[in-house]
C-alpha cells in the first residue's frame, strides 16, 4: 500500500521574528518622534538658554569700587582698565584649552589698548537703548544659544552681558540692516554692530580673529562663506567676546561688565546711558531668568547708574576742555 505524503507545516518561527523586528522597529521610531529627534539635525541649535554663571546683586553706589575709584582719582572719563597699556593682539593662548584667555598682567593689555573707539555707538537700536519694534520668536533666538555658550566658555565672558550687547545693537539680529551694509552712520555692521572704519586698526581688525579659539557650530544661521566676517553670526559674537575680555569683563556682571560695555559703545554722555541699560538688563536676566522680549527695571538701570554710571558722568560734566578733546579723539 503506497504511503500517502503528508506535507509538514511550514514553521512560524520567522514569521514571529520579522514581527518582533517590526515591533522593535516602531517602538523605536515612536520613541525618536516623541523625543523630538525625528526631523532634527546633529546641528540643530539648542532649546534652551546657556547656564547662567551665578545670579549677580543689584549693585550698590556705597560698594561701588569704580565709584571709590573716581573719588579716589584714579578713575577719568577716558579710563577703562587697560587706559595706557600696550595693544597686545597676542594675549591668547591658542594651543590652551581651546583658547581659553591667559590675558598678560602687568604693562600688557589686552586686545585693545585704548577704549574700544566706539565697536558700536551707533547700532540701530542705539537711540532707544534696546527697545525692539518686533516680538522676537524663541526659536529665532534659540539659534544664538551654541554662540553664545562658546563664547563664555573661550574667553569668560557672562554670556548675559554679550546677549544684552546683541539686544541693544541689533535687536537680537532683527534690525533690517543687520547682514548687509553698515548701519545708518555708515560706521558699523554687523550682529555686534562693529565698527569696520576706525583706526586704523579698526576694532573689527583687532578682534576679527576670535573665532579661531572656538568651535564653530555644526550649523547656524547666517553663516558666511568666508571668514572672518561681521556678517557671520559666530565671527561676530566672538569678536564681541574678545573685545570686552579684553576691556576687562568676566563673568561677573559687576563694575567691570559696566567699564567693558562703556568701552564698548564709546567714552560720552550717551555711553554711560548705554552701560547702565546694558548691564541692567543682564543683571535682570540673571536675577529673574533669560527673557527675549521683556524691557530693563527702571530701578536695576537707576541702581547701576547710581554705583557706576553716574560718578563717571559726573567726571565727564566737569572735564577740562583739553580732556574731553582726548576723549573725543578716540571714538
Amino acid at each position: 500500500m503506497e504511503e500517502t505524503h503528508v506535507p509538514t507545516a511550514p514553521s512560524e518561527r520567522g514569521a514571529w521574528l520579522s514581527a518582533l523586528a517590526l515591533l522593535v522597529l516602531g517602538v523605536g521610531v515612536l520613541a525618536a518622534a516623541l523625543s523630538g529627534a525625528l526631523g532634527s539635525s546633529r546641528g540643530a541649535p539648542a532649546t534652551a538658554p546657556p547656564v547662567v554663571p551665578t545670579a549677580a546683586r543689584t549693585p550698590s553706589a556705597v560698594a561701588s569700587a569704580s565709584a571709590r575709584a573716581l573719588r579716589a582719582g584714579r578713575g577719568a572719563p577716558a579710563a577703562g582698565p587697560y587706559a595706557g597699556k600696550g595693544v597686545r593682539r597676542d594675549a591668547l593662548d591658542a594651543g590652551a584649552a581651546r583658547g581659553r584667555r591667559t590675558l598678560a598682567a602687568a604693562s600688557s593689555g589686552g586686545v585693545v589698548a585704548e577704549p574700544a573707539d566706539s565697536a558700536s555707538g551707533s547700532g540701530e537700536t542705539a537711540s532707544s537703548f534696546g527697545a525692539s519694534a518686533v516680538h522676537i520668536p524663541a526659536a529665532w533666538e534659540a539659534g544664538f544659544y551654541p554662540i553664545y555658550a562658546e563664547a563664555q566658555h573661550v574667553f569668560d565672558v557672562n554670556w548675559l552681558l554679550l546677549a544684552s550687547i546683541h539686544m541693544q545693537e541689533s535687536a537680537f539680529s532683527t534690525a533690517p540692516s543687520t547682514y548687509h551694509g553698515l548701519n545708518f552712520a555708515h560706521c558699523c555692521g554687523g550682529p555686534m554692530q562693529f565698527n569696520v572704519t576706525n583706526g586704523p586698526v579698526t576694532t573689527w581688525g583687532l578682534v576679527k580673529d576670535a573665532y579661531r579659539y572656538g568651535k564653530r557650530p555644526a550649523t547656524y544661521d547666517h553663516q558666511t562663506a568666508r571668514h572672518p566676517s561681521i556678517y557671520d553670526d559666530f565671527d561676530s559674537v566672538m569678536a564681541a567676546a574678545w573685545l570686552l575680555s579684553s576691556d576687562g569683563a568676566g563673568t561677573s556682571l559687576d563694575d567691570s561688565a559696566w567699564w567693558a560695555a562703556y568701552d564698548y559703545y564709546g567714552h560720552d554722555a550717551t555711553g554711560v546711558a548705554y552701560a547702565d541699560e546694558v548691564l541692567a538688563r543682564a543683571i535682570g536676566w540673571s536675577q529673574h531668568g533669560f527673557c527675549i522680549n521683556c524691557g530693563v527695571e527702571g530701578s536695576l538701570i537707576d541702581a547701576v547708574d547710581a554705583a557706576y554710571g553716574a560718578p563717571v558722568l559726573e567726571m565727564l560734566r566737569t572735564a577740562t576742555p583739553a580732556r574731553v578733546r582726548h576723549a573725543k579723539r578716540r571714538h
